[in-house]
């Protein structure tokens, strides 16, 4: 949905674990103490030592990469070029969907489409050859995306979620052969999750609450960026805290020659859009209100009797959030009232924050750069949960890679059209190779695994404190009575 976001966060590099701040003032002096724990627990983790033992030579993993590798050249790039050229919208991606899985039956997973009432949702459990008893772990899981975003000429890859799907599939299939063949204990399942660019429904969310993620010890994913970073370890999101919310404003029909007998929905909408411009100059700066109109008459010689605005309302967190979102609805009140006209207010989705660890966010900055990765920003970004919606990142530890893919920003003609080229094809094998190291590493150390659960726990501690601070620190002025 856009890889920039704020959140609070601690700087984990490869050669320290140094706490920073929030984004915005309120949270750097609400959350101090939250700070000062998180740093506390994360130089506690020597992230330094566990990268240098993780990366070091190791005969095993590098065979699990060069499979990964072979997979990308001989199969996995055609494949996402595939879907590149051939792009469908969220829950639309009947020939994406049909490709990625046909794909996976040839490498021995079980595909099972029509996930949690998403007919474009997919599941596929690897079929191992040589059978591990009872339910032994660790279970591995992988994210693919595959939808492509809404334009004005119509559907396209400006986020290159066309090779998402074999970059996670080209290291699935290579560390599932691993196992299989050394007899080595584990599971890896992929799933295909739609409509990563849109909502309703909110794919991930509706999957985590059906249980499609159950059992996982350790999800990952990657995603197109125009510089390779990872996310510092604490809570946050790739693009705010965010509420869809669509306002359906209805009036009465009239000829415009006599428009007084009739109710003009779409002076609504445009007084709605005119109020929230009213609003700005106090809110928080943070504050980020997109809308637009998705509806507005049939004809201009008819008052529009109905009209649609659909609107993000994003917020760094989610406490303020909801403060914003209340001045929206009651701009969209006062917008009816004002015309004559009445609004039904659908809030049809949200997004929230996530946990990111450097326990993997650290080792795989470590291998995307020991594989080729370009355009290095040294620095950890924000915090940010591996998947949009929070709901997934904020139960089950993982990590999205990010290698360089393009020179363009997200959501661009440009990133599609170099998903084709070399500096695409560059990125999206990094993130293959490094994703295969990373699945290595979870697969085949125990004790990596439980320091990963204990990073990851204990910053999800603290998320509940976060918020109580937030909201001591967020106080509504009094507004008396008018007399």
């Amino acid at each position: 949905m856009s890889k920039t976001g704020p959140k609070l966060f601690l700087l984990a590099c490869a050669i320290s674990c140094a706490a920073y701040a929030q984004d915005t003032p309120t949270e750097r002096q609400a959350a101090k103490g939250v700070i000062e724990k998180l740093n506390t627990l994360e130089q506690s983790l020597d992230i330094k030592g566990l990268v240098a033992k993780l990366t070091a030579p190791n005969k095993e993993r590098d065979k699990v990469v060069a499979r990964a590798k072979q997979l990308m050249d001989t199969d996995m790039i055609a494949l996402g070029d595939q879907i590149t050229r051939d792009p469908e919208i969220g829950f639309k991606e009947d020939h994406a969907v049909h490709t990625l899985t046909t794909r996976l039956k040839q490498y021995g997973f079980e595909p099972e489409i029509g996930i949690a009432d998403l007919r474009t949702a997919f599941i596929a459990k690897y079929k191992r050859k040589t059978p591990i008893a009872g339910d032994a772990g660790p279970h591995l899981g992988v994210i693919l995306e595959y939808d492509a975003l809404r334009g004005t000429k119509g559907a396209f890859h400006g986020d290159q979620h066309s090779t998402q799907g074999p970059i996670g599939m080209a290291a699935a299939i290579a560390i599932a052969e691993y196992l299989d063949q050394n007899k080595l204990p584990g599971t890896v399942t992929v799933f295909g999750t739609p409509g990563e660019e849109m909502m309703p429904p909110v794919a991930k969310t509706d999957m985590f609450k059906a249980g499609v993620f159950n059992g996982i010890d350790v999800m990952m994913r990657s995603h197109a960026v125009s510089a390779t970073v990872r996310p510092a370890a604490g809570f946050g999101t790739c693009c705010l805290n965010i509420d869809g919310v669509r306002y359906t404003f209805s009036g009465a029909p009239a000829h415009q020659m006599t428009p007084w007998a009739g109710r003009n929905a779409l002076e609504a909408v445009i007084h709605l859009f005119n109020n929230i411009d009213s609003i700005r100059g106090f809110i928080r700066p943070e504050a980020r209100i997109q809308g637009i109109i998705s509806e507005g008459g049939a004809a201009p010689n008819v008052v529009p009797d109905r009209a649609v605005a659909d609107f993000y309302v994003r917020y760094p967190d989610e406490v303020y959030l909801r403060q914003v979102k209340k001045f929206v609805d009651d701009a969209a009140k006062a917008a009816a009232l004002s015309t004559g006209t009445k609004v039904k207010i659908d809030n049809y989705g949200e997004l929230r924050d996530g946990i990111s660890v450097a326990t993997l966010a650290e080792p795989a900055f470590a291998y995307m750069k020991m594989y080729g990765a370009t355009n290095i920003l040294e620095e950890p970004g924000k915090p940010q949960g591996y998947d949009e919606t929070g709901t997934v990142s904020s139960a089950i530890p993982g990590i999205g890679f990010e290698a360089q893919t393009s020179t363009a920003a997200n959501h661009t003609y440009q990133m599609e059209a170099e998903a084709l080229t070399d500096i695409g094809h560059k990125g999206f094998m990094t993130d293959a190779q490094s994703m295969a190291a990373l699945l290595f590493d979870v697969a085949t150390r125990p004790d990596y695994l439980q320091l990963v659960k204990k990073e990851f726990a204990g910053i999800k501690g603290l998320f509940s404190e976060y918020q109580a601070d937030l909201e001591k620190a967020y106080t509504e002025p009094v507004v008396p009575e008018p007399k």
